[in-house]
This record gives C-alpha cells, structure tokens and sequence, in this order.
C-alpha cells in the first residue's frame, strides 16, 4: 500500500495509458473493458482524463477498507442515490492511483489513508444526463485502499451518508453489481 509522498498529480495522460496497459486482467469480461479504456484515451490524446471530454472520461475509485479489512465505507452518492465505492474525476491528474486516494481522502474526511497502486478492477458505466451534462461514461480505475486505525469518517458535500459497510450488508442497500464485485475482489485478495 502506497501511501501519499509516493503518490503525486501527473499531467501527462500516457501516465494513465501505462498503468491501464500494465495491468493483467482476472478474466476476459475485463480485458474487453481493458481495451475499450485503452482505445479511448487513443482516441481521446488530449482530454480522456478531463470532464471536458464530453463523450466520456477516465476516473478512478478505490474500496476504502477499515484497518482490519472487515468493512468498507460506502457513500449514498447525493447525485445518484446509490450507495457506491469513493471516487471521482480526474480532473486532468493520469496518475489514477493519487486520483482514487485523493478522492477517498477528500470524500471520507479521514487522514492517513493507504492505497495499493495496482489497479483491481475496470468498470465504464454510464452516467445520466442532468441539466448542462449530457449523457456520458466513467471509464473508471478501481483500487483498494485501507484506513488507519480509529479512523472516523465526515460526511461531504458529495455524500447523502457514509456508512462502514460488511460484504453481508450489500444486498439490503441500493447499490448495483459493480460494488459488489469490487468487494469481492477485494476480499479474495485478502484471504
């Protein structure tokens, strides 16, 4: 697990294109989005890690786990009303690890969080329009990262709730298969 010294903002998209295309997929269901994430930023050189890139954009979430890898903090996302791993945009940062710690950082409030560079999964999915947004995908870099010990959660302006979720919690929340695949993977890493 990295933890923020060795992770910094980097401009450069083929910073992203390298950590995409260094990673081994766990199946062919993954190497299909593997590659439709890598033709993207092809054909979108300039701009795939900046909300301006209208069609769709790179982002990147992690799993935050408590410090015994028991639970994990879920957000009720206050646009769309599920409840969801943390994440965000990149925001023109290719360095989509430092984009997931960041993101978590800033989402839970909690200092001191540890993130694992390796990407552990890739989903692109579909966000709805809203007013001045159309339609457009996340082409999203998950990863896991742990809290450290005691740490307490602050709710932000992104979030309806946070609340430090047990695998067997899943199917009582309004979630959607994608998180209850990252959750998977991650615990099968940990056993």
């Amino acid at each position: 697990m990295a933890s923020p010294p060795e992770l910094s903002r980097v401009e450069d998209l083929a910073f992203a294109r390298a950590t995409l295309a260094a990673w081994e997929p766990y199946d062919e269901a993954q190497a299909l989005e593997k590659q439709r994430m890598l033709d993207f930023v092809d054909a979108h050189p300039r701009d795939a890690h900046r909300r301006s890139c209208l069609e769709g954009h790179l982002t990147a979430s992690c799993l935050l786990l408590d410090h015994a890898g028991e639970r994990a903090l879920l957000t009720h996302h206050r646009k769309l009303r599920r409840w969801l791993q943390l994440g965000g945009h990149c925001d023109g940062d290719a360095n989509l690890a430092h984009v997931a710690w960041l993101e978590a950082t800033e989402e839970s409030g909690i200092a001191g969080i540890e993130i694992d560079p390796e990407p552990i999964d890739l989903d692109i999915h579909t966000i709805p329009a809203r007013p001045g947004e159309p339609e457009h995908w996340h082409l999203d870099t998950r990863f896991v990262a742990r809290a450290p010990r005691g740490a307490r959660e602050v709710v932000s302006a992104e979030s309806i709730e946070l609340a430090w979720i047990g695998r067997d919690e899943l199917a009582g929340l309004e979630t959607d298969a994608s998180v209850t695949r990252l959750y998977d993977l991650v615990l099968e890493r940990l056993r």
